[in-house]
C-alpha cells in the first residue's frame, strides 16, 4: 500500500517476490524523475516490504513517527531510509529478497511435511490417476453424480456460470482434503459443482484430447462419409492412454445423459458442444485458424455425444 503526500493511496499486491521489487524499482525510479522542487526533502521516509504468508505489501509510509517492529518477526521487513542519490537501495534490496527465497523450504519438503497435500487442479491427469491408484480422477466422479442427484433438469445445467469465489473455494478444497463432500450446503448450487469441473479439465497442463491428436482428430470430423467419420474417430479414442479414455469415456456418458433431458434443461448436444469443445481438446499452438478450430472442436463432442454408443460401446470395460 502506498499513501504518497496528497494522501492518495494505491495497493499494488502480488505473491511473486520480483514483481513486488520490480514495482518498487518503478516507483523509485518515478520519484528521482520529478523534478527537484517536487522532491521529498525529509529524510524520514521509509519504504517497507512485508512478507506475510503469501502476499507481499510495498508500503510508502508518511513522516509520522510509529513504533518499530521488532526484528525477530518471521515476516520479512526491509527498512530503507529513502534517498534519491542512494543508489545502494536496489543492490541491498536485491540482495535481501535473495537470501529470504533462498531459506524458504522447497516444495518438496512443504509436501513431506503434509503442509502442502498433492495438487488435483492443475496436475496432468495420469499424474492424479496414478496417485489415487485409478484410471479416473475421484472429483469428477464426485462431480458427475452430484450433478446426476440434482442437476439433470436444470436449465443450463453446464452453460451458467456458477458463483467464481465459490468454485475457487471448492477448488482450494479439492486440493488441500483428500474427502470431499458435495452435498455439503455450501455447494448447494449445482452451478458451482460444473464450474468447478469444467475449470478441471480446463486446468490440465495437456486437454483430454491430447495435443499430439488434435490434427487428427480434426480431419477425422471433416470426412464427409459419416461411416467412416465415426469410425476413424472411433480408432483414434481407442488409441488414447488408458486414464483419458476411461475419464472421456464416463464423461460422455453423463454428458449424454444431460442432453436426453434437453426439453428440460435446454441442453442439446449442439450446446454442450460449444460448452465442452475448447475445454476438452485445442492446439498445443495457437496459429491464426482460432475460429475454424473452434468450431471443429465444438463438433467433434456433439458428434461423440451424438453417437456415443458407436464410438464407446464396443469397447470393454
Amino acid at each position: 500500500q502506498i499513501t504518497t503526500v496528497s494522501g492518495n493511496e494505491f495497493l499494488l499486491q502480488s505473491d511473486i517476490d520480483f514483481i513486488i521489487l520490480d514495482w518498487f524499482h518503478a516507483i523509485k525510479n518515478a520519484i528521482d524523475r520529478l523534478p527537484k522542487e517536487q522532491r521529498i526533502t525529509s529524510r524520514n521516509l521509509e519504504f517497507k516490504i512485508r512478507r506475510s504468508s503469501s502476499i507481499e505489501l510495498l508500503n510508502n509510509l508518511d513522516t509520522e513517527s510509529k513504533e518499530p517492529k521488532p526484528e525477530h518477526r518471521k515476516s520479512l521487513i526491509f527498512r530503507l531510509n529513502y534517498s534519491a542519490s542512494d543508489t545502494n537501495d536496489r543492490n541491498r534490496v536485491k540482495s535481501r529478497l535473495k537470501k529470504f527465497i533462498s531459506r524458504r523450504p522447497s516444495l518438496k519438503t512443504l509436501q513431506e511435511k503434509g503442509l502442502i497435500k498433492d495438487q488435483i487442479f492443475g496436475s496432468c491427469l495420469h499424474l492424479v490417476c496414478e496417485h489415487e491408484k485409478s484410471t479416473v480422477p475421484q472429483f469428477v466422479r464426485d462431480c458427475i453424480n452430484a450433478v446426476e442427484k440434482r442437476g439433470l433438469d436444470v436449465d443450463g445445467i453446464y452453460r451458467v456460470s456458477g458463483n467464481l469465489a465459490t468454485i475457487q473455494k471448492l477448488r482450494f478444497v479439492v486440493n488441500q482434503e483428500e474427502k470431499l463432500n458435495l452435498d455439503d450446503s455450501q455447494w448447494e448450487d449445482i452451478h458451482v459443482v460444473t464450474g468447478a469441473l469444467k475449470m478441471f479439465f480446463r486446468e490440465l497442463p495437456e486437454p483430454l484430447f491430447p495435443y499430439c491428436c488434435f490434427e487428427q482428430f480434426v480431419e477425422a470430423i471433416k470426412i464427409q462419409d459419416n461411416t467412416t467419420r465415426i469410425e476413424r474417430i472411433k480408432s483414434l479414442v481407442k488409441e488414447l492412454p488408458r486414464p483419458n479414455y476411461d475419464t472421456m469415456k464416463i464423461l460422455f456418458e453423463h454428458l449424454q445423459k444431460i442432453a436426453a433431458k434437453e426439453s428440460v434443461n435446454l441442453m442439446s448436444t449442439q450446446s454442450l458442444g460449444i460448452v465442452f469443445g475448447p475445454t476438452l481438446l485445442r492446439p498445443e499452438k495457437e496459429t491464426g485458424n482460432m475460429a475454424v478450430h473452434m468450431l471443429y472442436q465444438n463438433q467433434i463432442v456433439e458428434l461423440m455425444l451424438s453417437e456415443y454408443s458407436k464410438i464407446f460401446g464396443s469397447e470393454e470395460d
